[in-house]
């Protein structure tokens, strides 16, 4: 993989205040900008600013809690970074924050398995996707009421607030319960306090494996396809540009198989 330095830094007591402040308060009215990011500026700069979770296994996580930042969204965004030539600079923060922090100018783009739908598209400038993964419905092992996205009519799922599974499980009419992520989506689930989340299926099959003993299963697979991709300003055109070519580059050479392989058993980049 890439040579090139990489530096983790995590989000402290000031960022978090300001990002809560951001994502209550609409545009952000202190430092930063709203203003589209251009190839030209990140080519200075010699940096790209990349916003993500952290704690989102296996895509953006620290091995053991405490090791280096590492996962599937950080080794490709790394290894796009390297194909512009640049280094890649981490800016860590919930999810519930992020997209205020891009709007704020904290970070340049957001690699964070940002499913693409027509609502962020319209507010972001979004790339190719690199990540193409089914939903799923997740229930207890020991479930036998939901076998359908249709099932989940009239019962409770956990499900992050601004992520696209939280718009399917409303619209298939289940009472949806707000968490900050999967972490906490699945711990409610294993206490019985919701009846089932929905996700897509690669966070899924990482929880399983790294938990075989967890009680949790699919109970059903959907027809939407969740397809991840960076976000960036709106406008950011030129970057998003170059930030294609380097993923066709790294799906020709390769480079995106081999990342997928690693942590998934199989391509899942297209």
């Amino acid at each position: 993989m890439s040579s090139r330095r990489i530096f983790a830094a995590v989000a402290a007591g000031a960022l978090a205040l300001g990002l809560s402040a951001c994502s209550s308060g609409g545009a952000d009215s202190g430092s930063g900008s709203t203003a589209p990011t251009s190839l030209e500026q990140i080519k200075d700069a010699g940096t790209i600013v990349v916003g993500t979770e952290g704690t989102y296994r296996p895509f953006s996580y620290h091995e053991g809690g405490a090791g280096d930042l590492t996962g599937y969204d950080v080794e490709v965004v790394t290894a796009v970074a390297d194909k512009l030539g640049v280094d890649v600079k981490f800016e860590e923060t919930q999810w519930d924050g992020i997209f205020a922090g891009l709007e704020a100018g904290r970070f340049d783009i957001i690699a964070n398995q940002v499913s693409i739908n027509d609502e962020r598209e319209e507010k972001y400038t979004m790339t190719e996707p690199y990540t193409i993964s089914p939903g799923v419905v997740i229930v207890a092992k020991d479930n036998t009421d939901i076998s359908s996205l249709d099932d989940l009519s009239g019962k409770t799922t956990a499900q992050s607030l601004t992520s696209n599974w939280h718009d399917v499980a409303t619209a298939a009419g289940a009472n949806v319960e707000d968490v900050e992520g999967w972490a906490q989506a699945v711990e409610l689930l294993q206490q019985g306090r919701v009846d089932a989340t929905v996700n897509d299926k690669l966070t899924y099959l990482d929880y399983l494996k790294q938990q075989p003993d967890a009680g949790i299963k699919v109970a059903a697979e959907l027809d939407d396809v969740s397809r991840n991709a960076f976000a960036l300003k709106k406008g950011s055109d030129d970057l998003a540009d170059a930030i294609n070519k380097a993923l066709d580059d790294l799906r020709a050479d390769g480079t995106l198989a081999e990342i997928s392989e690693k942590y998934f058993g199989s391509d899942v980049s297209q």
